[in-house]
């Protein structure tokens, strides 16, 4: 017998948006791209049926979900669009077929599912007005029946999938955030929430897990090179079972979190390319051996002095180009330098030369 949830996804401003869990994975890939790199984990994880039911299965303890499908899993958006005013593209609701649960005629699930990167102190209260948004559709969708006496509301799971490092310190019952709840608490709203923290798991809880979201999970765990470093302690069979079983569409997904974080380190293109390469062919083994540690702040102010130079550079060029043409091999030698104290000084011989031959002359021969 088969009982369903509905499962709301949402970000830090507890806005819901649909997202089609067919959309073909390039445009997948575009969207990715265009969000920031601490969203991407918890977009890709739910809006991907096989790392929503990882997800439900072995991170949210509980029974009730523990054997939760990804063919058990519909995306119907859609039909939730009109309880948020405001549309973001990483939220999505889902229907979640249950199996073997009681009262398949009347056993309903709606999830709350928000990703959040810092404490929210008033999130119960979000969650309640939420759950009442939601429970009110599902009154107005059983006209009839909810004027019944045996009619029952579904129950409503909130969960709270937490990326950082910080203990979540805000009330997870809504009925704490009242005064006098310790006198008139029978008459206040009461629910608790259920808080996923990301820091929660080590990397060998993690590792223990051994499927593909436990990878991202990792992944997202990081905040510099030198934590990437840390993936090289991996177990080697850990990555084999993945790049044995691993769908090809979680791969790609896997690969562009991956991309967007070593971006943010600031690694060359070339590297990141290398290592979505490997995940690609399933070569996981081999894709944090050759991973070099990046000094980020080396790496930026390399790029900022690499940006001035070149200003300079140009500068010099447009000053000599006032008095004649200047040669390609001259233009060249001006273009590749990169002393910044040198290109200061060419840029004063230019704007005191009488022709580019004399600038030549005095500064480049």
């Amino acid at each position: 017998m088969k009982g369903e949830m509905y499962m709301a996804h949402e970000k830090t401003d507890g806005s819901v948006n649909s997202r089609n869990n067919n959309t073909p994975i390039g445009n997948e890939a575009a969207k990715l791209q265009n969000t920031r790199p601490r969203d991407s984990s918890a977009k890709t994880i739910f809006g991907n049926h096989v790392l929503c039911a990882q997800f439900l299965r072995g991170y949210t303890g509980i029974e009730l979900l523990k054997d939760v499908q990804p063919e058990d899993i519909e995306d119907i958006t859609d039909r939730y669009l009109w309880l948020w005013q405001e549309e973001r593209d990483t939220d999505s609701v889902k229907k979640i077929h249950l199996r073997d649960s009681p009262d398949a005629d009347t056993l309903f699930l709606i999830t709350l599912i928000e990703h959040q990167s810092s404490v929210d102190h008033d999130m119960s209260f979000r969650l309640l007005r939420y759950i009442v948004q939601i429970l009110t559709d599902y009154a107005e969708d059983k006209k009839a029946a909810a004027k019944t006496k045996d009619f029952r509301y579904p129950p409503v799971l909130p969960i709270i999938f937490y990326d950082n490092h910080r203990n979540w310190t805000a009330e997870t019952n809504f009925k704490n955030r009242v005064y006098l709840s310790d006198i008139l608490g029978e008459f206040i709203p009461s629910f608790h929430y259920l808080v996923v923290p990301l820091a929660r798991y080590s990397n060998q809880e993690l590792i223990d897990k051994g499927d593909e979201l436990s990878l991202i999970m990792l992944i997202d765990k990081l905040r510099s090179a030198a934590d990437f470093q840390g993936l090289k302690e991996i177990p080697r069979e850990y990555f084999e079972e993945l790049a044995k079983n691993a769908p090809e569409a979680v791969l790609e997904l896997i690969s562009k979190i991956i991309s967007l974080l070593l971006f943010r380190l600031n690694v060359p293109k070339a590297e990141v390319a290398d290592f979505t390469d490997h995940i690609q062919r399933r070569d996981f083994t081999m894709l944090f051996e050759h991973f070099e540690t990046y000094d980020v702040q080396a790496t930026r102010a390399k790029s900022k002095a690499e940006g001035l130079a070149e200003g300079r550079a140009s500068a010099i060029i447009e000053l000599l180009e006032e008095l004649g043409t200047v040669p390609d091999d001259i233009r060249d030698k001006i273009m590749k330098e990169t002393d910044l104290d040198i290109l200061k000084k060419w840029n004063k011989a230019a704007t005191r030369a009488d022709s580019v031959a004399q600038f030549v002359k005095d500064n480049l021969n």
